[in-house]
């Protein structure tokens, strides 16, 4: 407990998730915060935010949340920052005092990678937390490195762009797989009034508004919250589930590939195997998402990977995902006419989807040139 009173964390983002966390890190014992948030709270945030009430619609979410946790802990030092985080002077501002640990519950994917980037260089330990939105099962939330996440959309969204900055970040997420629910439409009167990009926040900032079921991310908050005071005490004994055994997975991804492709009849046989376990998973998770690359694209049960066209060097733009059998298939049908690309196989809508697919890679690739 002594250890827990007296540490220091900042939490960045104070909606349904961001005031959860700070609302149970002040209640356990936490002596010192710093928030920070941009918005004010809104009619729509009232079903999951922790602290606010009607009369509160408008008021910063900062503020609020302040002013309800003094009432709680009146020796808590609480200090609210009603700005948003940005890279710069500003945002090193914010996390400057040597915090033990920093949140990030930010809704904005370009801020928040920025933010996840900056604390890894300032060496600071920093937690994330994913998209609670949409999601509607609480068995699946759960924390894991950021490199090691699957099925979460925004969770894979940073990871492919932080990719090697990933490791070492802790991230609540949900393994729930993506369901039909979508932004809700901009009612017909806002477009009538013009001008609707006025309403982003900022710039590339969505304007419509995601179904969100209220408890799911207090969920995430308070998993949040709990991984974060549990690291503070030391406790030797905590340690987050891992990952439905994804290396193990890929790690036999890649020995069917090695075999496949090691064979003195398959094309490349003369050919270094320049890919890797990461990058099999790379491929598989991040490109993939663990689906087929042919129509209709069903989640895989047994996967491979196959080099598409086997008249090329072998890359890692020049993979895909597909069934084992498949894959047997696809090697087999090239070989017999000598070498091509999968369109002889597939077709033309299993070549279009492949080069949407080849193109994201050479997109992440040269992002981290």
């Amino acid at each position: 407990m002594s250890k827990i009173r007296g540490s220091f964390v900042v939490i960045i983002g104070l909606g349904g998730v961001g005031s959860w966390a700070t609302t149970m890190l002040v209640r356990s014992g936490v002596s010192k915060v710093r928030l920070v948030d941009f918005d004010q709270v809104t009619l729509s945030s009232l079903n999951r935010h922790a602290t606010a009430q009607l009369k509160d619609v408008g008021k910063s979410k900062v503020d609020g949340v302040k002013q309800y946790l003094s009432s709680v802990a009146p020796w808590c030092q609480i200090e609210a920052q009603n700005e948003l985080w940005n890279e710069g002077v500003d945002g090193d501002r914010l996390l400057s005092g040597s915090p033990d640990y920093v949140i990030d519950a930010i809704d904005h994917i370009p801020t928040k990678v920025a933010l996840l980037k900056r604390c890894k260089q300032l060496n600071l330990n920093v937690l994330s937390c994913a998209g609670a939105g949409a999601k509607q099962d609480p068995s699946r939330v759960q924390i894991a490195d950021m490199s090691n996440t699957f099925e979460d959309p925004l969770a894979r969204t940073i990871r492919r762009k932080l990719r090697s900055d990933g490791v070492g970040i802790p991230v609540v997420y949900s393994t729930e797989k993506p369901g039909d629910v979508k932004l809700l439409p901009l009612p017909e009167e806002e477009f009538a009034k013009g001008k609707v990009q006025e309403l982003s926040a900022f710039d590339d900032f969505r304007v419509r508004l995601l179904p969100v079921l209220g408890p799911l991310p207090a969920m995430f908050g308070l998993a949040a919250s709990t991984h974060i005071l549990l690291s503070l005490a030391g406790k030797e004994d905590y340690a987050p589930l891992p990952v439905k055994n994804r290396p193990k997975l890929y790690e036999k991804v890649f020995r069917d590939f090695h075999k496949k492709e090691g064979k003195p009849t398959v094309y490349g046989s003369n050919e270094p195997i320049c890919i890797d376990v990461n990058q099999v998973g790379y491929i598989l998770d991040e490109i993939y998402n663990a689906k087929s690359a042919l129509p209709p694209h069903n989640t895989l049960s047994r996967p491979a990977l196959v080099r598409w066209d086997t008249s090329k060097p072998l890359s890692i733009t020049n993979l895909a995902a597909m069934e084992y059998k498949d894959a047997q298939h696809h090697y087999g049908s090239l070989l017999s006419q000598c070498e091509g690309s999968g369109l002889l196989v597939w077709g033309q809508e299993a070549q279009d989807y492949f080069t949407r697919k080849s193109k994201e890679v050479e997109k992440d690739l040269k992002a981290l040139e």
